[in-house]
């Protein structure tokens, strides 16, 4: 797709908040939740002003140009403030996750030479510290808390910094200077830093704000809740500065219903795993008010309405159905995103079809995007006027699509990074010779240029049978049941395919009790329950209705645990860590076979 706008060489992600005070320095760009439900406005003028007290407070810090400064903290105003405030000083941002250990930790100050810290609270500062002193850590200067007077005596030590210092800094980075070094959550491995330049923010920003328009502008809002440290939120408050948009920030999940409530955001941006809990949540809530069946028609009519809508083919008796049930089903769900909510942008994984077609059909346009951290989130998305539902859109202005003959999505334009710090060994396997960026996930193109993931390309099981597996296809439908938590496909090297299954502590108690089953039942017994198993084994048919018999699921194992952040089974982005799951489980996986083959060969 050519770029729809022709960017300057010479400028930088701080000209998008320049633009904005220049433009309209009244414009509200956030919402500060000083306490909870109220919600204060922060102008583009007051957010530059407190930008560049707080970059003449680094510089006064000895912080220079080039320099990193990492911050480690939940999405929280602060952490966007720091961002720009960095940038205004000359620095690059690194950001680290709130839950990495000491060891992650230690590892990303050292790799990228951080020469100062932003911990969140008194707790991260001590992660940081315990990594700077078993390490021996010798990079990092000076390490300052969010949470404590900090901030106040930063923005007091650089009062004697003049202005002109600041817009030297601020103004030196061009489009190919970089901007930002963030390291990769990963499946596998230690996390390598992404190296992304101020030109990958800048122009996929403003190619992105020309064709999401309608979503994101001067007149939309949105509450940022996923974390900050990576790079899909990242991307959005950067474009949101560049369309002008009004951000809050949630740290709790748990706050985020009331918050959107009381900020109602025009817009949102999450992972699927959320879509799958508020259609999980809803759907539970109309079963224990007796009203399941209803609901169960209501999502069926909405899906049928939006797929007949992208098809060109609602009918008047459809359309009647869907206006009723808009009154008393989709009209409810909205109010419980804040009664406001329009579109909504999903990414890190694949959302699936039905849950995208309900969602539309209920009034919240999912807009499914495509990318990593090496695409500064977006390589595609689908768009308020360019919409297949199912797929992940088209690439965004300025940025290219092409499958390799082994299926691989191959990338490339302004979104694509310029490599792995420290690691210039990988480039052979990261680019192509004529550059294009190997995504290392399986897809492809439609005769429209929409793009469909159907797998990983390194995740791809091959069975005993020399039979090939894309788990994603599975683990999404059958992770969308309102019980289950997680899935993991397994059978590499083995005679048949299995999965590994945890349930869903939060929308568990409302179904055991529908179920006559004590909601207080030990989730030792719970897997053991036959009623669960059969709802489980219900849930793996229908989902292998959608495979060949090689491919389907033959037997699963339910485990008392679920995979977590915490017990680093998931990413931050909630995405599988597969290596983690086989090798901790690698017991489970065994046994699971060996009963199978036991179960097999008694059989007359």
């Amino acid at each position: 797709m050519p770029a729809a706008v022709e960017v300057d060489s010479g400028l930088n992600t701080t000209d998008l908040l320049e633009r904005q005070v220049a433009e309209n320095p009244n414009n509200v760009l956030f919402g500060r939740q000083l306490t909870p439900g109220e919600w204060t406005d922060v102008s583009a003028a007051s957010f530059r002003e407190d930008v560049v007290a707080l970059a003449k407070g680094l510089i006064a810090k000895g912080i220079d140009t080039g320099d990193r400064v990492a911050i480690m903290a939940a999405t929280r105003y602060e952490w966007t403030l720091l961002d720009f405030a960095i940038w205004y000083a000359g620095g690059i941002t690194v950001p680290i996750y709130e839950t990495s250990s000491p060891s992650q930790i230690a590892w990303i100050v050292e790799d990228a030479g951080v020469k100062l810290v932003f911990a969140e609270t008194d707790s991260h500062a001590k992660a940081v510290d315990r990594a700077i002193t078993q390490e021996k850590l010798d990079s990092v200067e000076h390490l300052l808390t969010i949470d404590s007077e900090d901030l106040n005596e930063l923005r007091s030590s650089g009062g004697y910094i003049a202005d002109d210092e600041v817009e030297s800094r601020r103004a030196a980075a061009n489009l190919d200077d970089l901007s930002t070094i963030i390291y990769t959550s990963g499946t596998t491995g230690k996390p390598k830093g992404c190296e992304l330049t101020h030109g990958n923010f800048v122009e996929l920003s403003l190619n992105g704000t020309a064709s999401l328009s309608e979503a994101i502008n001067s007149r939309s809002s949105t509450v940022l809740f996923i974390p900050l440290a990576h790079v899909f939120a990242r991307f959005i408050s950067v474009i949101c500065v560049a369309a002008g948009a009004r951000v809050g920030h949630t740290s709790d999940i748990k706050d985020l219903v009331d918050d959107l409530g009381t900020f109602k955001p025009s817009f949102l941006l999450a992972v699927p795993r959320v879509f799958e809990k508020i259609y999980n949540a809803a759907m539970m809530k109309a079963e224990g008010d007796g009203k399941g069946k209803i609901f169960q028609k209501a999502a069926q009519t909405a899906i049928d309405y939006s797929t007949a809508e992208q098809d060109g083919k609602a009918g008047l008796g459809l359309k009647l159905k869907h206006a009723l049930f808009d009154k008393l089903v989709y009209s409810k769900l909205r109010a419980r995103m804040g009664g406001e909510v329009k579109f909504a942008v999903s990414g890190g994984s694949p959302l699936g079809a039905r849950l995208g077609h309900f969602f539309h059909g209920v009034g919240l346009h999912v807009m499914e995007g495509y990318g990593l951290t090496e695409t500064t989130a977006p390589l595609t998305v689908n768009t308020p006027t360019a919409t297949k539902i199912g797929s992940v859109g088209q690439p965004l202005p300025g940025s290219a699509v092409k499958i390799a003959d082994d299926g691989e999505i191959l990338g490339k334009g302004v979104c694509v990074f310029r490599g792995y710090r420290n690691r210039p060994d990988l480039a052979d396997d990261t680019f192509t010779d004529d550059g294009w960026y190997r995504t290392g996930d399986i897809g492809f193109l439609d005769d429209q240029g929409y793009l469909s993931i159907t797998g990983r390309k390194k995740e791809i099981l091959v069975t005993a049978a020399g039979k090939n597996i894309a788990p994603a296809q599975l683990e999404d439908q059958i992770r969308a049941d309102a019980i289950v938590s997680q899935v993991v496909v397994v059978g590499d090297g083995k005679p048949f395919v299995a999965a590994l299954i945890t349930l869903d502590p939060e929308t568990l108690p409302a179904w055991l009790q529908r179920q006559g089953i004590p909601e207080d039942t030990p989730m030792g017994d719970l897997i053991k329950n036959q009623t669960i198993i059969d709802h489980v084994q219900s849930v793996v048919d229908k989902a292998n209705e959608s495979v060949s018999r090689a491919e389907s699921i033959r037997t699963f194992r339910l485990l008392e645990e679920d995979f977590t952040i915490d017990s680093g089974h998931l990413t931050p982005s909630m995405k599988i860590r597969r290596a983690d799951v086989m090798k901790d489980y690698s017991e489970v996986v065994e046994d699971l076979y060996a009963q199978a083959s036991e179960a097999r060969s008694e059989k007359p």
